[in-house]
């Protein structure tokens, strides 16, 4: 074991830690937000009434939480490829 696998899965897990912690709760409220905008959509596809055309303020919402949860996801990502990189190095 060399000081590179020890740098690279430190790393790794500390970038995969941060990563959970800053974009799971967008992810989170994204997809609360997707159900309860599902669940509208089919109460007023019951109802007969038809959906208002344009994207909804939720639906701007559910953009805005993806752009922001994105970022993250590739950060643990890049910390799951330092991890597996670690066992990699010789």
């Amino acid at each position: 074991m060399s000081v590179a696998n020890v740098v690279l899965w430190v790393g790794g897990v500390i970038l995969v830690a941060v990563a959970w912690v800053r974009g799971v709760p967008y992810w989170r409220r994204y997809q609360v937000l997707r159900a309860q905008q599902d669940n509208i959509h089919r109460y007023e596809t019951w109802r007969g009434r038809p959906t208002e055309p344009g994207p909804s303020s939720a639906d701007l919402m559910q953009v805005e939480l993806r752009r922001r949860a994105q970022p993250w996801i590739l950060a643990g990502l890049v910390g799951i490829v330092m991890i597996v990189a670690g066992f990699a190095v010789h």
